[in-house]
């Protein structure tokens, strides 16, 4: 009976351990969910159209046009960028790049996934992709590990005919990610996500006038995900099972508290 209520409390402290972890598996903030989707692409970092994970923007250029996207990415999380190019009916042969900057705009290395490729003569389209490194809460200043904020988006062709150059294109550009949760987390968090430069937007301050901002996405304090992860989960998870280990362990070995012979009178 008395392993049984041990055993109960342990498992109601494992379970309030785990309400956080569902708690803070809320998806990072963007634009409104209901929102259309992008028509359009800036053509430099300052200019990129902003979209949300999980939503695909479209627009339309021309061969030797460099389109720019810019869409948020948070701790724990891996992003991974498609890219589809509808090209003209009549072309030659050319190669189209996919690169991904963070918010320093520094060019992130893909993880795996094929960040340029070749469209062979007449081809009619052309499909890229590039999967980052999980996004960690805190880095040493020296390294280009991705960190929480604005990751941009560029597109270009960089191999073609000097007759293609300035057909038209239809490109379309998704950004989603994957989360890893605990098993990337470190110690350590950033201070403010990675939110550069003077925005494309502005807001109204109370006397009327109009200060610049930052990004749409926000960056205020509590945005990344902080220092809760579901490593502390699990970290729970064994202490409990230990615990139990260590109790169960004792019931056996003690036995039932009498001598198995009583010894005879003397």
């Amino acid at each position: 009976m008395r392993i049984t209520r041990v055993m109960g409390a342990a498992l109601l402290a494992l379970g309030l351990a785990a309400g956080p972890a569902a708690a803070d598996s809320s998806p990072s903030p963007g634009a409104s969910a209901d929102g259309k989707a992008p028509t359009r692409a800036g053509t430099s970092f300052r200019t990129a159209t902003e979209i949300r994970q999980g939503q695909r923007a479209t627009a339309s250029g021309s061969t030797g046009d460099y389109l720019y996207w810019s869409f948020p990415a948070d701790t724990g999380q891996r992003p991974t960028v498609t890219a589809s190019v509808k090209l003209p009916d009549t072309h030659g042969a050319q190669t189209w790049q996919i690169d991904v900057y963070d918010g320093l705009r520094r060019r992130q290395a893909c993880q795996y996934g094929a960040s340029a490729r070749t469209a062979g003569q007449g081809a009619p389209s052309v499909e890229l992709a590039c999967v980052l490194r999980t996004v960690r809460s805190w880095s040493e200043p020296w390294a280009g590990d991705p960190l929480p904020g604005t990751y941009y988006v560029r597109l270009t062709v960089v191999d073609l005919g000097s007759a293609d150059l300035g057909k038209p294109v239809s490109v379309g550009v998704r950004a989603d990610s994957e989360d890893i949760g605990g098993a990337a987390a470190v110690d350590g968090s950033l201070g403010k996500p990675l939110v550069p430069g003077i925005a494309v937007t502005s807001a109204a301050d109370g006397n009327g006038s109009k200060a610049a901002v930052l990004s749409s996405f926000g960056s205020d304090d509590g945005w990344s995900s902080g220092w809760w992860s579901d490593r502390w989960v699990w970290t729970a998870i064994g202490g409990v099972l230990a615990a139990l280990a260590g109790i169960g362990g004792y019931a056996l070995t003690r036995g039932s508290g009498r001598p198995s012979r009583v010894p005879p009178n003397v």
